[in-house]
């Protein structure tokens, strides 16, 4: 059995069986009508096929060879026209087995058509099942008056396995709408997945951005009254976080255009993702605008997948822009911790302050500290905000490292 797996699965053979497969379904269809009407015509394969009348043997002749292809060539057609090819197949069935032709292979066509009706008819198909049902009543009941010699349990044993063979097709017909529901309601939740994950990106990237220029704005204002000279710093502060956000934006924009691009492609996006490494732009940022922060790290720096990276960035960018609203000014200290396996990330901002409340996610897909949390969770992480006990805010995040060779 394994040989025979190796076999099928070598590249010589692959190569053409995949583009057999992308062939148009009619070639493949006639290929395989052709086929059945010459294997029709080889006597050793007489025996083999359907037969029910059992009548006294007709010598071959012209009607008899049409009789046979009428069988056989209309299944170049039982995918794209099914009830048709069963129709004719039936029709000149039944007149074979009434004139009392020997059988031949080719009357497996009569198989192959009730499998296709069941398997690819769209519209009508139980009335079509209904229409079957009455001719083959009908000519059992000429067969039976031309004098056959089968009984009623020979005609009803033929029958049901005429109707075992369309209800294969029935259920193979079953099986791949299921699949496709399957895949279809996959897609879907991908997409729906997939747009939560772009708002939440969106909403990390203009909250914080226009907080900051909101910040620095109007530290830019009160200096042209006060300090004249130091107001360019201010406003040069607001241009270079403009700049920040269209990068950022960009980013975001590149990859909802991206979709179904190589791998290779992803790489590229993933180096111009926003990460660990970047998170001293964000310090300085918010220094700029006028919060005290401070910045320190333990333990040794591990290379981590886009998603952690881009989630302790999210992290820390959330909990400063949360402390540039809602404690401008307060000293704030952020501490990333590099263990073996887990990174940690504490945010403390001194208060008192008005806390940003943290709500759970909803259908939608959560924003701010509440999507944070969905986030990390996804990764297999934990993220805790609220206020501190001695006053203020913090905001505590541990992240799994997963380095990127794995």
């Amino acid at each position: 059995m394994t040989a025979r797996r190796d076999l099928w699965g070598a590249p010589s053979l692959r190569a053409p069986l995949d583009r057999w497969r992308e062939r148009d379904a009619l070639l493949k269809d006639g290929v395989l009508a052709l086929a059945l009407t010459l294997l029709s015509f080889v006597p050793t394969l007489s025996g083999v096929g359907a037969q029910i009348g059992d009548l006294p043997e007709r010598p071959a002749d012209a009607l008899g060879v049409g009789l046979v292809l009428a069988q056989t060539l209309p299944s170049a057609f039982r995918r794209s026209s099914p009830a048709a090819c069963l129709a004719v197949v039936a029709v000149a069935f039944a007149v074979h087995q009434a004139l009392g032709y020997a059988t031949t292979f080719g009357s497996v066509g009569l198989y192959l058509a009730l499998y296709s009706a069941g398997a690819h008819q769209v519209r009508f198909r139980r009335g079509l099942a209904v229409l079957a049902c009455a001719g083959y009543a009908v000519l059992a009941v000429v067969l039976d008056r031309l004098g056959s010699p089968q009984s009623l349990p020979d005609y009803l044993a033929f029958g049901l396995v005429l109707a075992a063979v369309r209800q294969v097709g029935s259920t193979v017909r079953a099986r791949r709408t299921e699949e496709a529901e399957r895949r279809r309601l996959t897609a879907e939740a991908a997409t729906a997945a997939e747009r939560a994950r772009i708002a939440r990106e969106l909403h990390d990237v203009v909250t914080h951005h226009v907080t900051a220029m909101v910040v620095q704005s109007d530290a830019a204002q009160f200096l042209l009254t006060s300090a004249p000279d130091r107001a360019a710093g201010s406003l040069t502060a607001v241009s270079d976080t403009g700049r920040r956000a269209l990068t950022e934006l960009r980013y975001l924009l590149g990859v909802l255009e991206a979709t179904g691009e190589a791998a290779s492609a992803d790489l590229e996006r993933a180096e111009r993702a926003p990460a660990r490494g970047r998170l001293e732009d964000l310090v300085e940022q918010a220094r700029r605008s006028g919060q005290p922060v401070e910045f320190d790290e333990t333990g040794e720096r591990r290379p981590g997948g886009v998603e952690v990276e881009l989630a302790a960035y999210r992290v820390v960018q959330e909990a400063l822009t949360n402390a540039m609203k809602y404690a401008a000014g307060q000293a704030t200290r952020i501490l990333l911790r590099h263990g073996d396996e887990h990174l940690g990330i504490e945010v403390t901002t001194d208060g008192p302050v008005s806390a940003p409340v943290l709500r759970e996610p909803g259908p939608a897909g959560g924003r701010g500290l509440a999507g944070l949390r969905a986030r990390v969770r996804m990764l297999g992480g934990e993220l805790n905000a609220g206020p501190r006990p001695e006053g203020g805010f913090e905001v505590r995040a541990t992240i799994p490292s997963r380095p990127v060779q794995e």
